[in-house]
């Protein structure tokens, strides 16, 4: 909550208004990404790693965490929804790289949420994420979060969908290591990978939101 100064009146918001809040900010933050995925398209797809379809630089993420860092959890949670459903109408892998981008990002919303619920039980706001010291501890624990979770759907997406129990696809070309294949290069390559995007799509959002004060100004949270 911001500070109330001489001649501001506060108000308080019932839970039903900020309910609508983060519902109407997560559906228009969701559509925002999908603009900016459909203007940067050429972008993100002369950036994706061959072999791998990941994208070196794709801001559609920085968007739904603005989204979260503004109206809250709830309204994060949904932009990251309604944006994956735009995603599929540009991405070229179909459905699967919406669903890895969407299962990468909800553990960047969800585990601070839920980390600081229980650290300081009395307040749940921005306030919160806007201290660096538990920004940085949240983020280094959601991007764990993160990792073990691309390892798993990249395993499971390779033996599944593309049928290569072995792997021998995977490599590590792009680090030059081309002779590393196979569960070496997944293991590898998926915690370098998530751990620079992660550390991008937190990092960005935090200046962009608390560096013009965009939590005070909105205070929705």
């Amino acid at each position: 909550m911001s500070e109330v100064r001489a001649g501001e009146i506060e108000t308080v918001r019932s839970k039903r208004s900020e309910l609508i809040l983060q519902i109407t900010g997560g559906a228009i933050f969701g559509a925002l990404s999908t603009v900016m995925a459909i203007m940067l398209k050429p972008i993100i797809d002369a950036s994706r790693i061959t072999g791998w379809g990941i994208a070196m630089f794709d801001p559609t993420s920085w968007v739904w965490i603005i989204c979260f860092l503004v109206f809250g959890t709830y309204a994060g949670l949904i932009g990251c929804v309604t944006g994956s459903f735009g995603l599929l109408l540009i991405d070229p892998s179909g459905w699967i790289g919406p669903v890895f981008k969407f299962c990468a990002t909800v553990p960047l919303i969800i585990i601070p949420f839920l980390i600081l619920k229980l650290w300081e039980k009395d307040t749940t706001n921005s306030l919160k994420l806007k201290n660096p010291k538990y920004y940085v501890v949240t983020g280094g624990l959601s991007i764990t979060i993160r990792i073990i979770v691309m390892i798993f759907l990249n395993y499971l997406f390779f033996i599944t969908v593309w049928g290569i129990k072995n792997l021998d696809y995977a490599t590590l070309e792009v680090l030059g290591l081309g002779d590393i294949t196979g569960k070496t290069a997944v293991l590898i390559f998926t915690p370098i990978i998530n751990l620079y995007a992660g550390a991008l799509d937190l990092a960005v959002p935090y200046f962009l939101v608390f560096g013009p004060k965009l939590d005070e100004k909105f205070g929705f949270w």
